[in-house]
Parts: C-alpha cells; sequence; structure tokens
C-alpha cells in the first residue's frame, strides 16, 4: 500500500517515514504500561491484568534525532518488542490472537518525563510528541515465530543496558493482542509496544540508543531487526506559558532512572537551627579550629580561597557540586540542559551553602552572575567553589557571601563538566558531605560534621568565656604567667566570678 495516501497534509517527515515501513499509517498506536516480570519486579508491583495507553500515529519514526521542548531535562528509553497487526481482529481468542499479526520489529518508548504530571496516566505529553516512538528498522514475519522465544536487547553508548525474552512476560503476545481485541477492534497496520524489560533508564542529548529484536524462525534461520538507532536533541521551541510546563521532581527522575529516590533529594533537614546557627555566628573561626584540632580533625579547612563579602560571617549547611575535567563528549552529553549544576542551584533551601569542587582550577567560571541570583532569591547562605566565578563584580553586588579562587571570564564549558551533585566532594583540600555545617569569614572556611557540632559550639563558648577572662585580667595589668593558660589559682578566682555574675 502507498502511504503517500494516508498522508495527511503536513504529517511529520519522521512519521511518513514509519508509515511507509508498515506499508500505511497505522490508526491506532498502543503502548502496554508493565510486560516483564523482571520490570514489575523492578517496579515493585505487578499487574492484574494487562495496562495500555495510546500514542499518535505521528510519534512514530525510523529512529534517528529525536527533539524534545526546550526546558526539558528527564529523558527516558525504553527498549521493546513492538508487534504490527495483519488483520482486522475483534474478540479474538487466545489461540487465534497470533494468527491476526504481520510483522514484529524493534521499538523505542522514549518519554520526557517531567511533563509526565499533567498526563494522570495518559502519556500523552510525555511519551506521545513527534518522534518519541521510533520503530524499525527491519519487520520480522509473524508467521515465521514463536511468540514467546523473540528477544530485545538495548545498548547505550554501546554498552548493554536491558536484555530479555518474550518467555518472561507477565502477559503472552497473543494475550495482549486478545486482551486488545476484546473491547477494541484492532486493524492492519496498528501498533502495539508490548512493554520494555528492567533496567530502562534516562539517557542525554547525544547519547545514543539502540534497540534490536531478534529471534530463530521456525525452521532455524536466525533472524533480527538490525539495530534501531535513535539519539536526541532538546530543541529551541519553547512551550506557551498556558501549556504543562518541566517539572523535573525527584519522583519522575527516579522514576525514569529506574534508581532510588533518595539520589536525587536533597538532604534530610539539617541539625544546624536558628540557636546552633546565632551561636557559631558568634564564636571566633580560631577557637572552632582549635576544638576541632582537639577531637583529632586537623583538615577541615578550605584553603586557598578570598570571599566576595570581607567582615561578613558565613554559616550554613553544605549542598555539594561536582565538576570533572572538561571532555567534549561528556560535556556534550552532561553540560547542556537541565544539567547537575542547574537541578543543584533550583533545589536550594534557605540558609544553604553551595560548595563546588573544582580540582582548584581557576582558570573558567564555576558560577557567575545569574546562578548567584538564583541562590538569593532562594535564601542560600553561600557559595563556596576552588575554582573561578565569572561576573565576579556584578557577583560581589548580589551581596550573597561567595569563597572562590579569583575571577575569570570563561564559561564553564572549558575547563569542567557539571557532573553530579549532593555526593562527597573534596574543595580546598577538605572533604566535604552534603549535610556538613560550614562556617566562613575572614580567617577562611571550615568544615564541621554535623554530629559533633552542638557539643564543639558549647566547648567553644566556653573557651571564648575563659579568654575574655584572661584578657580583662592582663588589660589590668596581671602578668601572663599563670594566668594563660590558667593555673589552679586563677582557675578558682574565674570560677568565683562566673558564680558572681550568675548571682547578680
Amino acid at each position: 500500500m502507498d502511504a503517500s495516501s494516508h498522508r495527511p497534509a503536513g504529517a511529520p517527515p519522521a512519521a511518513e517515514a514509519a508509515w511507509a515501513l508498515l506499508g500505511s499509517k497505522p490508526g491506532k498506536v498502543f503502548a502496554m504500561h508493565i510486560g516483564y516480570a523482571a520490570r514489575a519486579a523492578q517496579k515493585g508491583r505487578t499487574p492484574e491484568a494487562p495496562g495500555f495507553f495510546l500514542k499518535p500515529a505521528t510519534s512514530l519514526s525510523t529512529g534517528g534525532e529525536a527533539e524534545v521542548p526546550a526546558g526539558t531535562a528527564i529523558f527516558g528509553f525504553e527498549g521493546e518488542i513492538a508487534i504490527v497487526i495483519g488483520r482486522h481482529a475483534r474478540r479474538v481468542d487466545e489461540a487465534d490472537a497470533w494468527s491476526h499479526v504481520a510483522a514484529v520489529t524493534a521499538a523505542n518508548d522514549l518519554g520526557v518525563f517531567d511533563l509526565r504530571w499533567v498526563d494522570k496516566g495518559a502519556n500523552l505529553r510525555s511519551k506521545g510528541g513527534d518522534g518519541m516512538t521510533p520503530i524499525g528498522p527491519v519487520l520480522l514475519p509473524a508467521e515465521r515465530l514463536d511468540p514467546a522465544a523473540i528477544e530485545v536487547r538495548t545498548w547505550l553508548d554501546g554498552e548493554l543496558v536491558q536484555a530479555d525474552s518474550t518467555s518472561t512476560l507477565i502477559f503472552s503476545l497473543p494475550q495482549i493482542v486478545s486482551d486488545l481485541s476484546q473491547l477494541i477492534t484492532l486493524e492492519p497496520g496498528d501498533v502495539i509496544l508490548t512493554g520494555t524489560p528492567a533496567d530502562a533508564s534516562t539517557f542525554f542529548p547525544g547519547q545514543r540508543v539502540e534497540v534490536e529484536v531478534t529471534a530463530t524462525a521456525l525452521d532455524g534461520e536466525q533472524l533480527a531487526t538490525g539495530r534501531l538507532v535513535t539519539t536526541l536533541r532538546v530543541g529551541e521551541h519553547q512551550l506557551p506559558p498556558y501549556s504543562a510546563q518541566p517539572k523535573p521532581t525527584p519522583e519522575q527522575w527516579a522514576d525514569a532512572s529506574g534508581r532510588p529516590i533518595a539520589e536525587f533529594q536533597a538532604p534530610a533537614a539539617p541539625v544546624l537551627d536558628d540557636e546552633l546557627r546565632a551561636q557559631l555566628s558568634q564564636v571566633a573561626l580560631a577557637t572552632l579550629s582549635s576544638g576541632l584540632r582537639k577531637r583529632g580533625l586537623n583538615n577541615v579547612s578550605i584553603d586557598g580561597l578570598r570571599t566576595t563579602q570581607p567582615g561578613k560571617r558565613l554559616v550554613g549547611t553544605a549542598r555539594t557540586l561536582r565538576y570533572v575535567p572538561n571532555r567534549e563528549d561528556l560535556f556534550k552529553t552532561h553540560g547542556g540542559g537541565y544539567n547537575a549544576q542547574k537541578r543543584l542551584f533550583d533545589s536550594l533551601q534557605p540558609g544553604e551553602v553551595v560548595v563546588i569542587e573544582a580540582r582548584g582550577d581557576n582558570r573558567s567560571g564555576t558560577l557567575g552572575d545569574i546562578l548567584a541570583l538564583r541562590a538569593r532569591h532562594l535564601g542560600a547562605a553561600g557559595l563556596i567553589t576552588d575554582g573561578g566565578v565569572r561576573d565576579l563584580d556584578v557577583v560581589t553586588e548580589i551581596g550573597v557571601p561567595t569563597y572562590h579562587a579569583g575571577g575569570h571570564p570563561a564559561v564553564l564549558g572549558r575547563l569542567h563538566v557539571p557532573w553530579s551533585f549532593d555526593e562527597t566532594i573534596a574543595c580546598g583540600g577538605a572533604t566535604v558531605q552534603p549535610g556538613d555545617i560550614v562556617v566562613g569569614d575572614g580567617d577562611g572556611v571550615l568544615v564541621i560534621p554535623p554530629g559533633i557540632a552542638r557539643e564543639l559550639v558549647d566547648e567553644a563558648m566556653q573557651q571564648e568565656r575563659e579568654e575574655e577572662f584572661i584578657a580583662a585580667q592582663v588589660d589590668a595589668g596581671h602578668p601572663v604567667d599563670g594566668l594563660f593558660p590558667m593555673n589552679a589559682e586563677w582557675r578558682a578566682r574565674y570560677e568565683a566570678s562566673i558564680a558572681d555574675a550568675g548571682d547578680a
């Protein structure tokens, strides 16, 4: 059948190629929610019955570059087996269902997961866009195949990431066809995506996803679709304000990637309450450093940095960001779009401090005025980087205390790739973990493990009271011998003065 006879004016060229492969424009494209047992185990739920959603025929393509809207960030791949209906099927039983299938091919059920919030399970926006259903490149004749012995594999940048067989489907391919036909007439050319195996995950613009379906024919011949190749590009088209806008939530990141939600959530509520923050704002950094040394912590200072706000104390809870040395292919996949840097800054909470690992390399900016403005708007307590700061004069005017290794006009991609956030990093020679308490002033920056912060500050305040007493005695003319440090006699006088102050 000539696909051009079914081609509406203005149909996407990518869809036309898919319709040509199928022989006509399909009337319906179905996709299954959960198909494989291993996928169900990974999701933590096994369906009682087959579940489907619909995709537009214009979402079909034969692979190549798929374009997603500007501002979106969470992109998922799902390698699948697609079946193509060959004969009308209405209320067919399981035993007869496979005879209504014309062909089998590979498919990639692409998704833009930060648009899923508005779909309410329909997946229309997240999976229905033009080019979001690549199929092909070759159709395998269904009559030559055992529907329980078809395999699918998916590769990401050449690494095998998904592999399974229809022998492990929760509902067999004939059951899937039979089930759909009970309520909906299946017509020649209709396409059914039969679910993805375990380990579907996220990918980034520039990465290459390949899906292939293989089978041993009933006569023993090895059949294969060849690899269906898809890449991704974030387009320039902005969704209008009345359209659903991207919402890259931790839940969607976890669902798309198959990784624990904790990896995408901000750290738990910090121990740094208002009282502790006020105390840390008063105690000298030198006193805190002394207390840390008494506890065997000698490598907790972030060294070699200067501040944009001399005389202003910085106290906050660490949020960490790690840059790796620039490699052009990695910057292409991790540097653009809604990268780790932007995700961290957008998730800042009041009182948090961004701490950046830039390997001490200040020959490029690691943040600039836009990010500093975002940090100020969200109530961040400060910014710390052992790399350079772009727009340094403007960042200084913005007023968020920023510790840095110097100004530099170059953009991020010259030396750094924003790789990850909220993990253990190294900054200025110190190890910093998310949730650590960071205190800084003109003497430098200290990193305080939160578990010892309260006892440390109590001890530091006690030490400073003693030093104030010693300083007053020295100012009154007493010699330092026996006073600094205090001997038993002076210790008794000090305690008496404390008691007198309490009585007063």
